[in-house]
Formats: C-alpha cells, sequence, structure tokens
C-alpha cells in the first residue's frame, strides 16, 4: 500500500479491514485508527451510517479523537477501502474553464475554419457566458463503480481510449432537497478525492448523435471510480474553492490546477441538484475534473500505469491500471 497522506484537521473517516478481516467504520486520528462500530455506543456498520447521524455524532468524533486511553490500532498494515458506499452519485460535468476549452480544441470537426487560437477564445467567452448565466451539466454515476484509493484499475478490454478525470467530492450529511445556494454547504458532511475515469471513445454515440452523450458505458465499469482515502470534516477544510487537485502519472504531474477554475462550485452544484433530486446522507457530489487529462496530453492509459492524485487536505490515492484478466 501507499505511504498514507495524512487529512486536514484533528480527524477523518475511512473504511479499513485486517488481513482477511470485514471492512469497519474507522476515525482517523494521528497514524492511528478506531473501529467505530465498538467505540460509539450505536454501533455503526459503516461510514455512511455515522454520517447518517452527523449533526449529533460529529462533537463524539471530537472527543474520541482526543482520548488516548481508547482501543486505537495502527494504520500502517490495515487495508484501505473507499471511505463510504453511497446510495447516489451525482457527477458534474464541463465544470472547469480550461478543461472544457481543451477538450472542445481536442474534438474540433477536422474542417473547422478556426485557428485554435480562434477557437480557444471562442469557446472561453462561452464559458465566462455560461458561469454568469446557465446552469450547472449534472448526470448520474453508479456506486458500483466505486473501487478504493489503492487498488488495482481494471481496464475492459473494449475501452479504447481510457482517461483519468481527478475531481473534488462532496459528501452529503442530510437530505437535501430544493435548498438554496446559501445553505447548501449546511449540508455538505466533509469531503473526499474521486477518479472519474471515461473511456473517451464511448462518450459520443455514434448511432444516436441526436441523444448525444452515453455516460454508461464510458464512466461505469467496475472500478472506474478510485474514491478516498479519507472523508475529511466540511470544518476542517477552510474553502473547498480553493484547493489544488494534482494528478501524477507514472510520476509525471498531468492535472495541477485549482477549484477556483469551477465554473460552479460545490454551494451551487449541490443547489441545483437538489431542485430535482433529493440528496442523501452519504451521496457523493464530484464537482468535475481540471484541465490535463489524457486527451489533452494525447497519452492515454494503459497497463502498468500508476495514477496518484491528491487534493489539499484530502490524502492522496495511488492506482495502478491493469488490464483486463491480467
Amino acid at each position: 500500500m501507499a505511504t498514507l497522506a495524512q487529512p486536514a484537521g484533528p480527524f477523518a473517516l475511512g473504511t479499513f479491514s485486517a488481513q482477511d478481516g470485514d471492512p469497519f467504520p474507522g476515525l482517523v486520528a494521528k497514524d492511528q485508527v478506531l473501529d467505530l462500530s465498538r467505540a460509539l455506543a450505536w454501533a455503526p456498520s459503516g461510514v455512511r451510517a455515522v454520517v447518517e447521524r452527523w449533526e449529533e455524532t460529529l462533537p463524539v468524533l471530537h472527543a474520541l479523537a482526543d482520548d488516548d486511553a481508547l482501543d486505537w490500532r495502527p494504520l500502517e498494515g490495515l487495508r484501505v477501502h473507499a471511505p463510504l458506499e453511497p446510495r447516489q452519485v451525482f457527477q458534474s460535468g464541463a465544470n472547469y474553464r480550461q478543461h472544457v476549452i481543451d477538450l472542445e480544441v481536442a474534438h474540433r470537426a477536422p474542417d473547422d475554419p478556426r485557428t485554435v487560437e480562434e477557437a480557444r477564445a471562442e469557446i472561453a467567452a462561452v464559458m465566462d457566458r455560461r458561469a454568469a448565466e446557465d446552469l450547472p451539466y449534472v448526470f448520474i454515476g453508479l456506486p458500483s463503480a466505486i473501487t478504493g484509493p489503492y487498488d488495482d484499475v481494471v481496464l475492459p478490454a473494449w475501452a479504447e481510449q481510457p482517461d483519468w478525470e481527478l475531481e473534488l467530492a462532496a459528501v452529503i450529511a442530510r437530505p437535501a432537497y430544493r435548498v438554496s445556494v446559501e445553505e447548501a454547504l449546511e449540508y455538505v458532511a466533509g469531503y473526499t478525492i474521486a477518479n472519474d475515469l471515461t473511456d473517451r471513445a464511448t462518450v459520443f454515440r455514434r448511432d444516436m448523435k441526436a441523444i448525444g452523450t452515453d455516460w454508461l458505458r464510458s464512466k461505469n465499469a467496475p472500478g472506474f471510480t478510485p474514491l478516498g482515502p479519507w472523508l475529511v470534516p466540511a470544518e476542517s477544510i477552510a474553502d473547498p474553492g480553493d484547493l489544488r487537485v494534482t494528478l501524477k502519472l507514472n510520476g509525471e504531474t498531468m492535472q495541477d490546477e485549482s477549484t477556483k477554475d469551477m465554473l460552479f462550485g460545490v454551494a451551487r452544484l449541490v443547489s441545483y441538484i437538489s431542485r430535482t433530486a433529493q440528496l442523501l446522507p452519504g451521496d457523493l457530489v464530484l464537482t468535475g475534473s481540471p484541465a490535463g487529462n489524457g486527451m489533452h496530453w494525447g497519452r492515454l492509459l494503459r497497463e502498468g500505469d500508476v495514477m496518484e492524485g491528491s487534493i489539499t487536505g484530502l490524502g492522496v490515492q495511488r492506482t495502478r491500471c491493469v488490464e483486463e484478466g491480467v
């Protein structure tokens, strides 16, 4: 397992297991883990159960993190799973200004008369108008695509252009329906890291161009969403709109951007989603990926690649790509 970077704040939450043991919800503090299924009187079955009682449990977690007399165990040697299992996964597309510009330029029609510079200028103007006047673009992901932050990522044989997309993910604390932008962050329990892998070759349906994108096929293969390592409480993150999102491929930096480049911040995304759907405790809101994906570099994922993703205060995930059947 990779070296585990410490989260911001006094503690974080995660899901762990010992050798051949069952996963358990854990409190992470000072390189140690406390089994919350035993430490909390109501014995939560998982981290999502903790989040479901977030408001009443948060002060208790603070007290537990400061109690050295409890049955803490070393973090080293434990397997780290995805921090929680959401019921719903909401994914924001085209939410980073520079990322959208890069994608639009990369996908220009062969007969587009504009120069690259002209295309970039026009698309940038559209992005600025969209941020000011339009709505976020959100679609649905599958919880079955989630895998752990250090697990191997299996590249399906049919995926011709597998790509990375490191993202900030917000974790919902309580049911949210028709909440305002001003109150939206009150519904966020904390944040974690998601790598929203995408097969670029299957994003657009060639047989049904009028319908457009096929997110089921392109984004939801098993293990296509490495998540974690930690759920860091929102109170430990001063400003989710000012975090550094960095992805390295085999040690080389490919993505390195601030969440300041988001067109729609966490509050606007949560509020927008809640106008249509009811967000539930433990749900994920993925906020989109910054510039620097594989399509931009002309280098897609292949067997043996190692991705290392980090976001300020949220730790580091490290995943290796393997071919299907290997």
